[in-house]
This record gives structure tokens, C-alpha cells and sequence, in this order.
């Protein structure tokens, strides 16, 4: 385990239990030395990795808070594997429990090795999928070896170690599972239509056909979101951190090849816009397009209502995407008043202001719900990945000397974020984290459901013809098009 001086935020808040500063039961560590914390007002707001790590160790007197052992494993992994942090909390817990027995004092050693159990139990029900690494699985199983081979009279750290190994390996085989699904269920077929006719048979189905109830579908819509967003966990999230920072980069990679979650879910908006855009663009008559725009403005409403803010984006995405925008004679029959509504919610200026707003609204009230049914908030995922995005990009970590740019007592107002950079991350996460567990209330209609997942949906190309089709070129830049666009499919044809 390499030595590292860089200074690294807490960013926990207060410790809890009365616990929060040196003296008081925890490990401070003595004047300048390595493994020094500072504190501000019973706050701590930095230290050094070391000190940080044998902050999340128990004593015999003290228990981390577990916002601490949360936001410490959460963040840590931005400058150090978790297989590595493992071994380190391992080889200080031992060295714990050698003074102990040296001393011959088997009560506090019983309380120890409880503490420890109790530690790898919260870590591994947070983050369960740190224990994928061959590397973190194997330190695990030498800890809670040498814990019990320790104390072998010990049943109840016994029976505890037994039940977390358990609950892990469950854990760690359903996203195995998961995985292995979803590489079967692929992405909807990309439907690019006939060369020039993309037109479908007037008998084809379209979404009307299996649901015309704009809350109904909605609600369906909702059943994806949280059944998909429910495979993202916190470590997937912190990648978006931690593999931004070179320095860390070559730490992390192997990882990244590993998580499916993210790309899986921002796929799955990107689908949904083309899928409204399809469902659009391939009705024949101006009249039934005119009700399928209307029919989509309703649900995305009926979304928004449901806090549904993710599908509300995709619909709105779908019909501002130019093949759908440009049908101004359909547009033209449209009551747009709805629309208007829904386009000032999502309305990007002051980044994203009217939205946040909302999303605010949603987040109280599902905080104070008595029902499912309120509690569900889905955030636009795409902004939430960039507020964590910019969160960090924008607050440096490093000073030229490689530390972390934390002077606790010279920052001006303007950079108080940087001081809790990685609280608020963890924050913002752990919000998130809230919301993925919440219960769908809806019953799910697979007929309804299986149209939405595997539905053809149309290629860029196929959408303009359809849209050309429809509404014949309006000015030159669309005639150019158009025959550009004829042109290449009847050569590639």
C-alpha cells in the first residue's frame, strides 16, 4: 500500500455520537503528525487519505457515523481502488485486535470483532458490487477468516459473517443475471424503410392501437423508467468522477468495462425520442397525425404529473427532432397551449431553471408522501450525469504539488463548494439512490410494454423521408436535402 500525503475532504459534516473531534473516542491523530484531521466548529472538513481511512476503522470506543462510511467509500474510489482500501482497513483492524489480545482482554475484544463484522456489512449491503474484483473478494474472505480463527467462540460474529456472505453473493448473482438479460434484449430494431416508400401498410399497428389513454401510458413508461433506472448503483454513478481525473484514470478502467447501467439507461431515452418521432412520422393522413402529436403531448403531461421527468424529456426530444418540427401544416392543426406548457418546464435557459424548480417540488413532496404513487421521482438523467459531471470538473482537486485543493481557512465564499465538493456529490447520489427504490405503483400491462420495448423504430434517414413524404420540401436548403437524401439511398440501393 503506497503512502499518499495528498490531502483529501471529508466533506461528512459532523461525526455522529458525540464523536466528532479528536479525543472524544475517535482516532485523531497527533499533531503534525501523518494521519492528522482537521476540524472546523466540530466539523471534519479535511485530512490526509491515511488519516481518512483510519477514520472509517472502528475502535473499541468508537463507530464511524454512517454518513461517513457512505460518503468515504462512495467518494474515496476517485483516488483509490476499493480492493486496495479494503486491504488497508483490514491490516489496520488486525493490528487493532494483535493490542487487544496482546492485552488479554477478551469483553472489548468480542466488542472489536463486532465492530469489524458490523463495518464489511454496511459496506457490502452499499456497495456490494466493489466485491465483483477478484481482488476485494479475496481480501474479504481474509478478514473475516482471521476474525473468527481469532475468536472462534464467538457464534454471534460467526452467524453475522455468515448471513452478510450470503446477502452478498445473492447480491453479486441477480446482476450477473441482470447482465447477462440484457445483452439478449437488445436495443428496438432500427427500422430504415423501404428505399423511397417508408411508409407502413395502413393495417400496421401503431401505439393507438395498443393504448390510447395517455395515462395509462404514461404510468407504463414510469414501470420502465424505475425498473431500469433500479440497475444503476451508487459505484456506476461515481465512475462519472472518477474516471475524469487522469491521474486516476488507469486506477479505475478495468471497472468501467464492467458497468452496463448507464449506457443502458441513456440508451433507453434516446429510444424513446426516436420512438415518438417514428410514431409520428409514419402515419399517412395530416388528421391522424395531428391526433398522435396531440396523444403524445398528453402523456408527456401525464408524466410530468407522475414526477416522470425522464420520459417527459424523451417525448418532448422526440417531437422537437427536426423530421417531426418541420411538419408545420400538421403542427398547424395541433393545440399547441400543452405543449407550450410542457416546452416551458424543460426550457434550458438559466440551466434548466423552470425544471429544477419542478424537480424540487416533486423531491418535497415525495419526501412527505404516504403513498408510492407520491413518492416517485424520476430526475432527467442526462442532467443529473452532468450536474455530477461539472460538480467536479469545474472544483479542482489539485494543487500543482499534487494535493488536494483544500486550504480550509483561505477559501473565499465563491469556492465553499470546492471545500465539500465530494459531500455534495455523495449528496446528490445518495438522493438518486432514494428515489431508484421506490416501488412502482402502476400494474403493468405487458402488451402495452413490450410495444414500447420492442417496436420498430425508424433511422435518421427513414424518419426524413417519411417527414419529406408527408410535407414535401419547403425551401431549398429542404429540396437540397431531399435530393441528396434520394440520391444516396438509390445508389446504396
Amino acid at each position: 500500500m503506497p503512502q499518499t500525503s495528498v490531502v483529501f475532504s471529508s466533506i461528512l459534516g459532523p461525526s455522529c455520537s458525540g464523536q466528532g473531534q479528536p479525543g472524544m473516542g475517535e482516532r485523531g491523530g497527533g499533531a503534525g503528525g501523518s494521519g492528522d484531521l482537521i476540524f472546523q466548529d466540530g466539523r471534519l472538513v479535511s485530512g490526509s487519505l491515511e488519516a481518512l481511512m483510519e477514520h472509517l476503522v472502528p475502535t473499541v470506543d468508537y463507530y464511524p457515523d454512517r454518513t461517513y462510511i457512505f460518503t468515504f467509500l462512495l467518494s474515496s474510489r476517485v483516488f483509490i481502488p476499493p480492493h486496495d482500501l479494503l486491504a488497508r482497513v483490514g491490516q489496520l483492524c488486525m493490528e487493532q485486535r494483535q493490542q487487544l489480545e496482546a492485552g488479554s482482554e477478551k469483553a472489548k475484544l468480542k466488542s472489536f470483532s463486532a465492530k469489524i463484522v458490523q463495518l464489511l456489512k454496511e459496506w457490502t449491503e452499499a456497495f456490494p458490487f466493489d466485491f465483483q474484483d477478484e481482488k476485494a473478494m479475496a481480501e474479504l474472505k481474509a478478514i473475516t477468516h482471521r476474525v473468527t480463527q481469532c475468536d472462534e467462540e464467538n457464534s454471534t460474529v460467526k452467524k453475522a459473517i455468515s448471513q452478510m456472505t450470503q446477502s452478498l453473493l445473492l447480491s453479486l448473482a441477480a446482476r450477473s443475471q441482470l447482465q447477462e438479460l440484457r445483452e439478449k434484449l437488445r436495443s428496438p430494431a432500427m427500422d430504415k424503410g423501404p428505399v423511397l416508400k417508408a411508409k407502413p401498410p395502413a393495417a400496421q399497428k401503431d401505439i393507438l392501437g395498443v393504448c390510447c389513454d395517455p395515462l395509462v401510458l404514461a404510468q407504463q413508461l414510469t414501470h420502465i423508467e424505475l425498473e431500469r433506472v433500479s440497475s444503476i448503483h451508487p459505484e456506476d454513478l461515481m465512475q462519472i468522477v472518477s474516471h475524469m481525473d487522469s491521474r486516476d484514470k488507469h486506477r479505475c478502467r478495468g471497472d468501467m468495462t464492467k458497468t452496463y447501467s448507464l449506457e443502458a439507461y441513456d440508451n433507453w431515452f434516446n429510444c424513446l425520442s426516436m420512438l415518438v418521432a417514428t410514431e409520428v412520422c409514419r402515419v399517412v393522413k395530416k388528421k391522424h397525425r395531428t391526433r398522435m402529436l396531440e396523444f403524445f403531448i398528453d402523456v408527456a403531461r401525464e408524466c410530468f404529473n407522475i414526477g416522470n421527468f425522464n420520459s417527459m424529456m424523451a417525448i418532448i426530444s422526440g417531437m422537437n427532432l427536426s423530421p417531426v418540427a418541420r411538419l408545420k401544416k400538421t403542427w398547424s392543426k395541433v393545440k399547441t397551449a400543452k405543449f407550450d406548457v410542457l416546452e416551458h418546464h424543460m426550457d434550458p435557459s438559466s440551466n434548466f431553471c423552470n425544471y429544477r424548480t419542478a424537480l424540487q417540488g416533486a423531491t418535497q413532496r415525495s419526501q412527505t408522501a404516504n403513498s408510492s404513487r407520491e413518492k416517485i421521482v424520476i430526475p432527467v438523467f442526462n442532467l443529473f450525469v452532468k450536474d455530477i459531471y461539472f460538480l467536479h470538473k469545474i472544483h479542482t482537486n489539485h494543487l500543482p504539488n499534487g494535493h488536494i485543493n483544500f486550504k480550509v481557512f483561505k477559501l473565499k465564499v465563491t469556492n465553499l463548494l470546492t471545500l465539500q465538493k465530494f459531500w455534495e456529490i455523495s449528496r446528490q447520489i445518495h438522493e438518486f439512490m432514494t428515489w431508484t427504490q421506490v416501488e412502482c405503483p402502476f400494474e403493468k400491462d405487458k402488451k402495452i410494454q413490450s410495444y414500447l420495448l420492442t417496436a420498430p423504430i425508424y433511422s435518421e434517414e427513414a424518419l426524413f423521408i417519411a417527414s419529406f413524404e408527408s410535407e414535401g420540401p419547403e425551401n431549398h436548403m429542404e429540396k437540397d436535402s431531399w435530393k441528396t437524401l434520394r440520391t444516396t439511398l438509390l445508389n446504396r440501393a
